[in-house]
């Protein structure tokens, strides 16, 4: 369990504490766009467009201390960094499928 979460007391109810960990769209684009495999910061940011690097860098520390994802820094000239999702992190799969399926749904109708 990440330190961020562990500070702060888990909320009792598990879809808060799920609301806590992917509190905001740019957290739940991150991971549909770490799913299929790692990715380098400006990979992410192109993929989700409208986001500053200072909001994304935010939110990938933020995701990082929450055991959502890792960062890898490669020790080339210039240096790479990667972010790939945790097994914990890709157990949300499932989540995400939902919220795709019922926005599809959604579109669908109106």
């Amino acid at each position: 369990m990440s330190e961020v979460i562990q500070e702060k007391r888990l909320p009792a109810c598990p879809v808060e504490v799920t609301l806590t960990l992917i509190s905001n769209k740019w957290k739940v684009l991150i991971l549909r766009d770490l799913l299929p495999g790692a990715k380098r910061f400006g990979e992410l940011k192109k993929s989700i467009g409208t986001v500053t690097q200072k909001v994304l860098t935010a939110q990938l520390r933020e995701m990082e201390a929450s055991g959502l994802l890792t960062r890898t820094v490669y020790a080339e000239v210039p240096p790479r960094v990667e972010y790939a999702l945790t097994e914990l992190g890709s157990s949300l799969k499932p989540v995400l499928d939902a919220m795709q399926a019922w926005g599809s749904d959604y579109q669908a109708k109106h």
